[in-house]
């Protein structure tokens, strides 16, 4: 499937609002790369106390959502038995570089890229854009471990 709305990427992940962010995973190409898109709205979760009458989306949500379309483009290319009553946790960040505020009302469009896998820890790296202006960009990693 090269594209999946809100309540496919639900389905992949255990996120749920508020802090399921990605509205949308499309341009997949298998266990490779996507493209995510964050809707950054006024009335997003985050915004009446970060801050207040100057709202910003916070970095952590950035990379938060660097994650997100991260393990729905793993989950949407393994077997199902693999992530089934698994979870995914991020593992560390190696570099994050916040360029340009992500004020709301925008649309977040993340290019992301797996780097490599061993085993059940992946690799990523990803670059968030709005109006095609650098926003932020991130390498991180992240492994898949069992439910309990």
């Amino acid at each position: 499937m090269d594209k999946l709305n809100k309540n496919q990427i639900r389905d992949l992940l255990p996120h749920r609002e508020p802090m399921l962010l990605i509205d949308e995973l499309f341009d997949i190409k298998k266990l490779s790369s996507a493209t995510a898109l964050v809707k950054v709205r006024k009335d997003s979760f985050f915004v009446q106390g970060h801050f207040p009458g100057s709202p910003v989306m916070p970095g952590v949500l950035i990379v938060e959502s660097f994650g997100q379309a991260a393990a729905a483009l793993t989950a949407d290319g393994i077997d199902k038995s693999t992530y089934e009553n698994k979870l995914v946790f991020l593992m560390g960040v190696e570099k994050a570089r916040f360029r340009n505020p992500v004020i709301p009302d925008c649309d977040l469009i993340l290019k992301i890229e797996a780097i490599r896998s061993h085993g059940r820890v992946w690799k990523y790296k990803g670059e968030a854009f709005v109006n095609d202006k650098k926003m932020a960009d991130a390498v991180w990693s992240a492994t898949i471990v069992d439910r309990k």
